[in-house]
């Protein structure tokens, strides 16, 4: 073998391993850590799934700090529309919240990721409780002697729900008049959100509240389950639900809009604005997989709806599209 030829192939072996060096080290820094802040709005009934998932996610990406900020999801999403709060994802017990007041200007999709179902919720200390079922519930919430309590629906859709139960009641029930008598009494037992209700609850300041299922069944008390055809849980019931409806503020003030009963479904995408996308795609991604955040909501009585139809579903990440359809 001639010098010259020698002398080519040493050098070609050097170019080969620096090729290979400088290759290796654009693969780390195209992969470099997932860190940074991470903020979280989410619905009061995601409070307990939502924090169990962050701390599941921190063990793959500690250096992700995760900031989450729970409220009615009417009010996370108009922090973002009209108060410009910064945030990242937004997780919504009412998917419709993020297409009415979010989208196109502030998100461009919407995932639906679980469902839910309405109860008329209560402890052993309750009044009455001992005698209340799924057919007598509405008497005993109109004693006089009895507080019942629900959230608002102008900031949650838990309380819009309540006041769609009511009118389904009285359709289902046949009796006149049963919703206005259920949403006058107890007015000033109102609150901003439904978790604002539990603490009342236990405290035996109220006796039943409106309530989602999960939210019972993770706060361990006792609830009534109300026929298919009242608790906003299945698709076969569609057109009923669709019977009923109530008028919300809108996005801006004096402004209304028409919400109308539907299968319980809930939603999440991320924000346009996003300060931490690879976090909040790598988040999202994380919440939405079967074997992580999927198994936490299901464990918490909040059942999957993946994949579900979305009309946004071109503008859906690469990575999440498997957890849509169109």
């Amino acid at each position: 073998m001639s010098f010259v030829f020698k002398f080519c192939i040493s050098i070609i072996s050097i170019l080969l391993v620096q090729h290979s060096f400088f290759y290796k080290k654009n693969i780390v820094q195209s992969k470099a850590p997932i860190s940074g802040e991470l903020i979280i709005f989410h619905a009061g009934s995601l409070t307990v799934p939502i924090n169990e998932i962050a701390k599941e996610f921190k063990k793959t990406y500690p250096n992700v700090n995760i900031l989450t900020e729970s409220a009615g999801s009417v009010e996370c999403a108009r922090k973002i529309s009209e108060l410009n709060k910064p945030c990242d994802i937004i997780a919504s017990a009412d998917y419709s919240v993020i297409d009415k007041i979010l989208i196109p200007k502030y998100a461009e999709w919407n995932i639906k990721f679980a469902s839910n179902e309405m109860a008329i919720v209560y402890t052993e200390k309750s009044r009455r409780s001992k005698e209340i079922n799924n057919k007598n519930w509405y008497n005993i919430l109109l004693d006089n002697k009895i507080s019942i309590g629900r959230a608002d629906p102008n900031s949650d859709p838990c309380g819009y729900r309540s006041v769609l139960v009511t009118k389904l009641s009285e359709k289902y029930y046949k009796i006149p008049g049963l919703s206005d008598k259920l949403l006058i009494k107890d007015k000033n037992n109102i609150r901003p959100k439904e978790t604002d209700l539990l603490g009342l609850l236990e405290s035996n300041v109220l006796d039943y509240i409106f309530l989602y299922r999960s939210v019972a069944k993770q706060h361990k008390l006792k609830f009534i389950l109300l026929p298919n055809e009242i608790n906003l849980k299945s698709s076969d019931f569609t057109d009923l639900y669709a019977s009923v409806s109530v008028e919300i503020n809108g996005k801006k003030p004096g402004e209304k809009i028409v919400q109308i009963g539907e299968p319980m479904v809930y939603g999440v995408t991320i924000l346009k604005n996003s300060q931490n996308k690879a976090a909040a795609l790598a988040f999202v991604k994380f919440m939405l997989s079967n074997e992580n955040g999927r198994k936490i909501f299901e464990k918490l009585g909040q059942p999957s709806v993946i994949p579900s139809s979305t009309c946004t579903y071109k503008l859906v990440p690469t990575e999440l599209k498997k957890f849509a359809k169109k």
